[in-house]
């Protein structure tokens, strides 16, 4: 995503249901609402500012489905109304978020109030005198009291690490510099993935890159077999330029195929095509045929076509066992079994119109299943990476964040939660980071190891830049 698609997210981001804390996000197919008290609901979330100001997030704490249909948020004038749509309901530990920037805005100091139907009777209000930072939240959800937190809407909200004390230093050095020579990308390299002595990096003109080290701790193009200005990209049709925002390779190396996230195919650039698509990169000719396309599109929430995949990793079956993940389609424990021929692992693709990370399932035969869904509580998720040797997601968001990243680990409920929130290095800039890299911990020296951020705006005609992480 380029530079001036940031300013473009604003009414665009996806307030989606969550049917779980840190799990699912549903749509409004729920069982048909029972009658349920009206203190069930609770504002559980205020944003004011930033990226998605002027909205108010419900949380249903009871036990039972509430009918929302004809609900009125307000906020401290009775004028302002915004009437929740008809049919909208809210299932038992539900989340919904709504915009009502069309209605009224929220102020530095100002109330939200949400009615029943009849527009008087009050079910929840919340007051301020100063402008969420991101977020004002409720901890816990739906009973406790308001306070300062992580932007959450649509999810569980961030009580824990990172929530309420905003994010913690870089877990590393302060320090990052240049990793590759000056404008050999241009704009627009978004996915990393670091496999040994080789960076692969996807771009959203439809290429993707085969970078080797270049001896003094960054990366140049690989000149050999048809390497040295990229590859281009196509479907399985052999047409088409599939728009590549992330990369990651199986346990099997890059001997098993490279896998890139598309958004969309940049032929049709109007139209969403949330798709996965695994290259042979054994050739030496300069265009790369898609040897297998999973279109996932129709399996989620609606997004633009500059709102979609952004970033895709993959975990190994044996480290969500081991972990003890639940699959939600299921709702039992993960069962790889279940799934006959697929990778052997499970492939998490970030959405950056949404925030959230979604698990599947891609079966040899073409098939997937959709295994999870996590809020990370970011406005957008530009990267995902999977550490190994922490058993943990990485979540990274771009500008549009302030390069916030954050760790996502197995809870006890067999869920992705948020772990840590980290803030980007203090010597880096709030670059338009899209892509970002963890290298091996047979790297490790003196303590840290080197990390590759991508950024997609080629600042300074520089699209890589190396940091280090502790060990």
């Amino acid at each position: 995503m380029t530079v001036s698609r940031v300013r473009r997210r604003r009414r665009d981001l996806t307030l989606a249901l969550v049917a779980a804390p840190a799990l699912a996000l549903s749509t409004l197919t729920a069982a048909p609402a029972q009658a349920a008290p009206a203190d069930d609901v609770r504002i559980n979330e205020v944003v004011t500012t930033g990226s998605v100001e002027d909205s108010v997030e419900l949380y249903n704490k009871g036990t039972s489905t509430v009918d929302l249909s004809g609900w009125i948020l307000k906020d401290d004038d009775n004028g302002s109304k915004y009437a929740i749509a008809s049919g909208t309901t809210l299932a038992p530990g539900a989340f919904r978020a709504f915009d009502v920037h069309g209605r009224f805005g929220l102020g530095s100091s100002d109330k939200a109030r949400l009615y029943l139907p009849d527009g008087s009777t009050l079910v929840d209000s919340f007051s301020w005198s100063s402008h969420s930072a991101p977020s004002w939240s409720r901890c816990p959800d739906g009973t406790g009291a308001f306070g300062s937190a992580a932007l959450t809407l649509g999810a569980a909200n961030s009580c824990g690490t990172g929530g309420g004390t905003g994010p913690v230093a870089w877990p590393g050095g302060s320090a990052v510099a240049t990793a590759d020579a000056s404008n050999v990308f241009g704009g627009d390299l978004s996915g990393l993935h670091q496999e040994g002595n080789v960076l692969w990096g996807a771009q959203n003109s439809g290429k993707l890159w085969r970078l080797v080290r270049d001896g003094s701790g960054g990366w140049k193009p690989d000149t050999a077999n048809g390497w040295g200005s990229g590859k281009s990209l196509r479907f399985p049709s052999g047409s088409g330029t599939p728009d590549g925002e992330g990369v990651t390779v199986t346990g099997a190396g890059s001997a098993g195929g490279v896998f890139v996230a598309s958004e969309r195919n940049d032929a049709s650039s109007g139209t969403s095509r949330l798709s996965v698509l695994r290259y042979d990169v054994s050739g030496t000719g300069t265009t790369l045929t898609a040897t297998r396309e999973w279109n996932l599109t129709a399996s989620l929430p609606a997004t633009g076509s500059n709102l979609g995949f952004e970033g895709v990793t993959w975990v190994p079956d044996a480290a969500l066992t081991a972990a003890g993940f639940k699959d939600a389609s299921t709702g039992a424990a993960y069962d790889p079994a279940a799934y006959g021929a697929h990778s052997g692992g499970v492939f998490f693709v970030g959405v950056e119109g949404t925030g959230a990370v979604h698990g599947y399932v891609l079966a040899d035969s073409g098939s997937f299943t959709r295994v999870a869904t996590v809020a990370t509580g970011l406005a957008g998720v530009m990267e995902v990476q999977w550490e190994p040797r922490a058993a943990r997601l990485w979540a990274v968001c771009d500008d549009t964040c302030g390069g916030q990243h954050r760790t996502l680990k197995v809870n006890a409920s067999g869920s992705f939660a948020v772990d840590a929130v980290y803030a980007r290095p203090a010597g880096m800039p709030d670059y338009n980071n899209e892509g970002f890299a963890l290298s091996g911990a047979d790297e490790c020296a003196g303590g840290t190891r080197p990390v590759y951020w991508s950024d997609d705006s080629n600042t300074g005609g520089h699209a890589l830049r190396r940091g280090t992480i502790n060990c």
